[in-house]
């Protein structure tokens, strides 16, 4: 693939070893006591029951989860003694920051080597990828159509997290190795028994045949699916996956989005690209899309926001959102569309003391399509694009990175399960 790993920080960026963040101001943590690690065998319904803290009656049912946890042991108090994880819930606008165990990532992290979730399931189901150093060493490459030699410093290892049972499932490694990250996904099994597939799309430029790799938690072990591409030959420049109405959507925010559904004998990929006119071209928008452009699910549909502005003058800038009505269409309607220009013009923009700056696109509210978030000057604030007007606004607080490198990728819009759902005690905005 050509894009950058999402996961990749720039050295520059802040030591992701330093302390991290307490929980925000009105979290709740919620971990569950002592549990085993999930067996890939045994569906999560099956773990014992008195293993999850009851949460309190719910009042929020999604949470802006930081991509990057931190790493601390129980013995540092903040986690529960046997516990792979936990989760400290804050209401939105602000950050639910995850903490995982020493087991799930034993070393110190550091800019380039760090903990990373890359998806966030409504089951309650986190993957993530462990990128650790390693001692540099040749590599060889024998692949039906690859072969040759690589240097390696580095290894993933993959886990998928149950943040009911706080409990964390290591993946075996797959014969044939995982070749990008940003293209592995999660999705939990549509039969509800607590099962799940993690498959990355593994598509070969100028091929008409594509790969679905493809672990199922009920079988045991990785499987190759062989599908058609029908893409033509471009490179991909993958940034996320996530999981909607039974399939998995590959997302590259210069192009479209690719769906599937793993759990098919014979997957068929199907492609939706963007809107005419916002389609960019290869290469463009490289390593920064994801400061102007998000697709993610909204009140059951698939959303394309948009604020890139190629690189031209008079052109005022300005937030678009775009729905996908149906999942097997390809056809987007144009929703809402406000310039800058009129939401900084608004008191509600003006009470948050924030610059008139173009922000980096943050998410879609998952539940109300005409609110979309941002990130400017270490604040998020959510904006009614058909107002104009500005809903919510809050301070900030991730892991990492600084708010210099902040782009879509370090959160993760998640719609939590009904056992996660907590009151959040400090509701309040600063608008």
């Amino acid at each position: 693939m050509s894009s950058p790993p999402p996961a990749t920080l720039s050295t520059a960026a802040a030591d992701v070893s330093h302390p991290a963040p307490d929980a925000p101001a009105g979290s709740t943590v919620l971990a569950a006591p002592p549990c085993v690690s999930l067996d890939p065998a045994a569906p999560a319904h099956q773990q014992p029951a008195d293993t999850v803290s009851a949460p309190p009656p719910p009042s929020s049912t999604w949470v802006i989860l930081g991509s990057i946890p931190r790493v601390s042991a129980a013995a540092d108090g903040e986690l529960p003694v046997g516990a792979d994880l936990s989760v400290a819930l804050a209401a939105p606008p602000r950050v639910a920051i995850l903490t995982i165990s020493p087991d799930v990532f034993p070393e110190p992290p550091t800019p380039r080597f760090f903990p990373f979730v890359l998806a966030a399931d409504t089951s309650g189901l986190l993957l993530l990828q462990a990128n650790l150093g390693i001692p540099m060493s040749r590599e060889v490459v024998d692949r039906p159509h690859r072969q040759g030699l690589r240097w390696r410093d580095a290894a993933s290892r993959y886990f998928v997290l149950n943040a009911t049972t706080a409990s964390a499932f290591h993946l075996p490694d797959p014969e044939e190795p995982i070749l990008h990250q940003a293209l592995l996904g999660l999705i939990a099994s549509p039969r509800g028994d607590g099962h799940y597939m993690v498959a990355e799309l593994q598509p070969l430029i100028g091929c008409d045949k594509a790969t679905l790799l493809c672990f199922s938690s009920e079988v045991g072990e990785w499987v190759e699916k062989s599908v058609r591409y029908p893409l033509p030959p471009r490179p991909l420049a993958p940034i996320c996956v996530f999981s909607h109405h039974g399939r998995l959507w590959w997302v590259d925010l210069t192009w479209g989005v690719i769906t599937s559904d793993p759990f098919a004998d014979e997957p068929v990929l199907g492609f939706i690209p963007f809107p005419a006119g916002k389609v960019l071209q290869c290469r463009e928008a490289w390593g920064v899309a994801d400061k102007y452009r998000y697709v993610g699910v909204s009140a059951g549909k698939l959303r394309f926001v948009d604020t890139y502005t190629a690189p031209r003058r008079g052109v005022p800038p300005k937030v678009s959102v775009w729905t996908l009505a149906d999942p097997d269409s390809t056809e987007w309607t144009l929703e809402h569309e406000a310039r800058f220009d009129d939401i900084w013009a608004d008191e509600s923009y003006k009470a948050t003391g924030l610059s008139k700056k173009i922000p980096v696109l943050a998410l879609i509210h998952p539940e109300n399509p005409n609110v979309v978030y941002f990130f400017l000057e270490e604040h998020l604030f959510g904006v009614d694009v058909r107002d104009r007007k500005v809903v919510e606004c809050e301070a900030y607080e991730l892991v990492a990175p600084p708010s210099c490198f902040i782009a879509n990728r370090f959160t993760r819009a998640w719609t939590l399960p009904r056992a996660l759902s907590s009151v959040q005690p400090d509701r309040s905005s600063n608008t």
